[in-house]
C-alpha cells in the first residue's frame, strides 16, 4: 500500500523535503550509495512557481540525493515545443546548479539522442520516442508541482512524464483523449520516488497561470497516483476551485492509470 507523505513546511525547506521522505521510509529505501539519480523537475515553460519548478526546491533535492549517497545525480527536460528548453532554463538559472561543490549534470533532452518505443499496453498512445540518456540511470525520481490543468484538468506526477516525450509528438496528444494518453505513456517508467512540491498552487486554469492558493506542503510518495489523488484533494479544499465535485479517482488520468495496474494497490 502506498504511503503519501505531507508535511508542511515551516522556515527550512530542505529539513521539511527530508522529514517527508523519512516519512515514508527514509533516504535508504530509494537511493543506495553509489548510484546514479536521474531527476524529473517541470520546465515545460520559464514561468514563476508553480507554472515551473522552483529552482531552491530543485537545490534542495539535488543536495539532498547526495547525502543520500548518489555517485550522481542528473537533470533533465524538453520544454513545450514552442520554446528553446535551454533558453527556458537560462531564464532560471538553472545551470548555475553546476557551479556546486557536488554538482549535478544537466540534460537538455532535444540536444540529445532518442529511441523510438512502443507501449505495449497502450489503447489510446501505441508509441513515443524517449530521450536515451534516462536509461544511464539507476533511479528516477519525479519532482511535480501541483496545479490544475486547461486541458488536462490536473497536473501531478503523472502529466510530469510528457516532459519525457519528443516535443513534436505531443501535437497530437491533444487532440482527444489526452488525460488517457498520459496515463497510457506512464506504463512505460517506474518512478522509485515522487517529491511533489505543493507550497504553492494553481487552484484553476493552468498549467502556466492560474488563481494561486498556498498550501505550503511538501508531499512525498512512491507511488504516482496515491499522490496525485491527494494533490487534487488539496486543490479541492480552497473555493473556486476548478475541480469541485470530482471523484479524484474518477479523473480520467487517474482512472485509466489504476485500469493499467499503476495505482496504489497494485
Amino acid at each position: 500500500m502506498a504511503t503519501v507523505a505531507k508535511i508542511k513546511v515551516k522556515d527550512n525547506l530542505k529539513e521539511a523535503i527530508n522529514q517527508a521522505i523519512a516519512e515514508i521510509g527514509g533516504w535508504g529505501k530509494f537511493v543506495n550509495r553509489g548510484e546514479v539519480v536521474f531527476l524529473k523537475p517541470n520546465f515545460n515553460t520559464a514561468d514563476p512557481f508553480p507554472a515551473s519548478t522552483d529552482p531552491q526546491f530543485l537545490k534542495a533535492v539535488v543536495e539532498l540525493v547526495y547525502e543520500a549517497g548518489a555517485k550522481l545525480v542528473m537533470i533533465g527536460e524538453s520544454s513545450t515545443m514552442t520554446l528553446n528548453t535551454r533558453k527556458e532554463m537560462e531564464k532560471l538559472k538553472i545551470f548555475e546548479l553546476q557551479r556546486n561543490e557536488k554538482s549535478p549534470r544537466i540534460f537538455v533532452f532535444e540536444e540529445g539522442e532518442w529511441i523510438n518505443k512502443e507501449i505495449p499496453l497502450g489503447k489510446y498512445l501505441k508509441r513515443v520516442s524517449l530521450p536515451t540518456i534516462i536509461n544511464r540511470a539507476d533511479k528516477l525520481i519525479f519532482l511535480p508541482c501541483l496545479k490544475t490543468h486547461k486541458y488536462a484538468q490536473f497536473t501531478g506526477s503523472l502529466k510530469l512524464a510528457i516532459g519525457l516525450m519528443k516535443p513534436i509528438e505531443r501535437v497530437g496528444l491533444h487532440t482527444r483523449k489526452l488525460q488517457e494518453k498520459i496515463a497510457d505513456l506512464n506504463t512505460l517508467f517506474q518512478p522509485d520516488l515522487v517529491i511533489m512540491d505543493g507550497r504553492k498552487c494553481f487552484i484553476n486554469e493552468g498549467p502556466s497561470s492560474g488563481e494561486l492558493a498556498e498550501p505550503g506542503l511538501i508531499l512525498a510518495s512512491n507511488n504516482r497516483v496515491a499522490i496525485d489523488v491527494e494533490g487534487i484533494k488539496i486543490i479541492q479544499s480552497y473555493p473556486g476551485n476548478s475541480l469541485e465535485g470530482i471523484d479524484p479517482w474518477q479523473l480520467p488520468q487517474i482512472k485509466r492509470a489504476v485500469e493499467l495496474g499503476l495505482g496504489p494497490d497494485n
